[in-house]
């Protein structure tokens, strides 16, 4: 098998090789997988409902493809009705362009607007303050006031089960807690529901499917990207998921149905040692 790109979320998209038509015939049943998986994670979770207004997070990699591109095929062939908008954040990198999400959209004829947001003066402004969370947090806060103000009841983003896997032993490692990313979290107001309809799917699924159906992959821009403590931390862990997985092939899966699957009398909380009864 040919590789697809690098992982890293700046990878430049011609470092790709396009597919071949053999590789293309792998399309379909590819697209069913990952399409079944969503649906079950959707009906699992509660995760869209009937006239929901989903605002659909658009950074131009390839989770956030995958994540388009599956929703807008559910939504077609949902028996209920639902709405589709992407959504991106311009950080202001100055190498930043979402000029080719916003082409994909208009093509794919799916409302599609770009936020600007000052990140980059921010994080030049705030030295002392690790850059990737501050980013997040307000990516997060453009997010949430641009849904609230327009009436989106949702915003889907595109995390994985290697995102959740990954968040679940970072925790573990350097934070000292259990937990992850939850698959459906509403705010503190009530406000904003963010749900993760990829939660089950394999990022390699999401990498190929991207890649086979020639979405570009957009540079983030970030002049830090891949230099944080934090990414260094995850790199640490993704590889040490994959060396287990050469003698462990089912470890994803199996840590899925673990964060499933929780024993609080057999963990140390007092507070939550009750529940299993």
């Amino acid at each position: 098998m040919r590789g697809t790109g690098l992982s890293n979320p700046c990878a430049l998209p011609s470092l790709a090789l396009p597919p071949t038509d053999a590789e293309r015939l792998e399309l379909p049943k590819l697209e069913e997988r990952i399409r079944r998986r969503v649906g079950v994670c959707i009906h699992e979770f509660g995760l869209v409902a009937d006239g929901d207004r989903i605002l659909v997070g658009l950074s131009g990699g390839k989770d956030s493809w995958a994540l388009l591109d599956v929703l807008e095929s559910l939504r077609r062939r949902a028996p209920i009705s639902f709405e589709l908008h992407g959504v991106t954040i311009d950080p202001g990198f100055p190498s930043y362009n979402p000029d080719r999400i916003a082409e994909v959209c208009e093509r794919k004829g799916i409302p599609h607007q770009v936020l600007a947001a000052p990140i980059d003066t921010m994080v030049r402004k705030r030295p002392e303050v690790t850059p990737c969370a501050m980013c997040s947090r307000f990516r997060r806060g453009v997010l949430y006031s641009h849904a609230r103000q327009h009436g989106f009841n949702k915003i889907a983003l595109g995390h994985h089960l290697d995102d959740l896997i990954e968040t679940l032993l970072l925790n573990q490692f350097f934070g000292g807690r259990l937990s992850t990313m939850p698959l459906k979290l509403t705010s503190d107001d009530g406000d904003n529901t963010v749900i993760r309809p990829l939660g089950t799917c394999e990022e390699e699924d999401l990498r190929r499917l991207a890649w086979l159906k020639g979405y570009p992959i957009v540079p983030c821009g970030c002049p830090l990207c891949g230099a944080s403590v934090l990414e260094s931390r995850r790199a640490q862990v993704k590889a040490l998921v994959a060396q287990l997985r050469e003698t462990i092939p089912d470890l994803k899966f199996s840590m899925l149905k673990a964060m499933k699957n929780l024993k609080p009398s057999h963990l140390l909380d007092a507070r939550f040692s009750h529940l299993d009864e």
